[in-house]
């Protein structure tokens, strides 16, 4: 043992002792460098466990990514309306915090006029309702990709919240599949108009089937089916995810309180 103590006190008596040394010093020396090296294996181990638990915590939230088909009406060099179908780019993200729902709407390329934003907000929150989903960690974004174009009206509503929460549980959609209508308050896809020409702009643009409300506008004219294509009327939104995805809207894993807050 004493050779041991004259060894770690010879390596280390420039930078830790100052003039001649006693066997005192030098055994107070070896305890003091022996302490320093089990404090600091024990300081670099709980460093690396640390380091190592802030880099899972700090890893960045990745926001998943889907383009909606819109079915909607305008209006053509000839001042006629026509059905045309556009696309709307869908950013989810599910955060690690509780904070609320923070729903955006950007305002380039293209905008959303206020009333599709309440629309899509107001559908949103019933959707996430029925499925029996708490939304509280979402940031849900919609991006128009058209300059200088407004989206009006609320028939995009229903097509837009079913596809967050499509997203938000990992249910795939239906790429030949569009819908359009509203949500109604008790759970219903509601009328909206120019059903006629959305259907026929669905069909130039290959889409299998249409899902349309049950309630047909009365300001619309009778339409035909077109060749090959299914034109399937829906009544509630459970009806209309079930045919969007093939996947049931709620099921007894969805079974979190709902709380959803939505930032402006």
């Amino acid at each position: 043992m004493g050779g041991c103590r004259t060894s770690f006190q010879s390596e280390w008596a420039d930078s830790l002792t100052v003039g001649p040394t006693s066997p005192q010093d030098v055994s107070s020396t070896f305890w003091l460098f022996l302490g320093g090296v089990i404090l600091s294996i024990f300081l670099s181990l709980g460093l690396s466990s640390s380091s190592h638990a802030a880099s899972v915590t700090d890893l960045p939230v990745k926001p998943v990514r889907r383009a909606i088909p819109i079915l909607g009406t305008t209006t053509n060099a000839q001042s006629e309306q026509v059905g045309i179908v556009a696309e709307v780019q869908l950013e989810f993200v599910q955060r690690r915090d509780h904070k609320g729902l923070d729903l955006q709407f950007l305002t380039r390329p293209g905008k959303f006029s206020p009333y599709a934003q309440q629309s899509v907000k107001d559908a949103l929150i019933l959707v996430v309702q029925a499925a029996g989903l708490n939304s509280d960690s979402w940031t849900v974004r919609f991006i128009l990709p058209y300059p200088g174009v407004t989206l009006y009206g609320e028939s995009l509503s229903a097509m837009a919240a079913l596809n967050v929460v499509a997203l938000a549980k990992n249910d795939p959609v239906d790429e030949k599949t569009v819908l359009t209508g509203t949500v109604t308050m008790d759970g219903h896809v509601g009328t909206v108009g120019g059903v006629p020409l959305k259907i026929l702009a669905a069909h130039e643009q290959r889409y299998r089937r249409v899902l349309i409300p049950e309630e047909p506008d009365v300001a619309d004219d009778d339409w035909e089916t077109p060749f090959l294509m299914e034109v399937s009327p829906v009544g509630s939104i459970k009806h209309a995810y079930l045919a969007l995805t093939h996947r049931p809207l709620r099921s007894h894993l969805n079974e979190q309180p709902f709380a959803a807050t939505l930032s402006q």
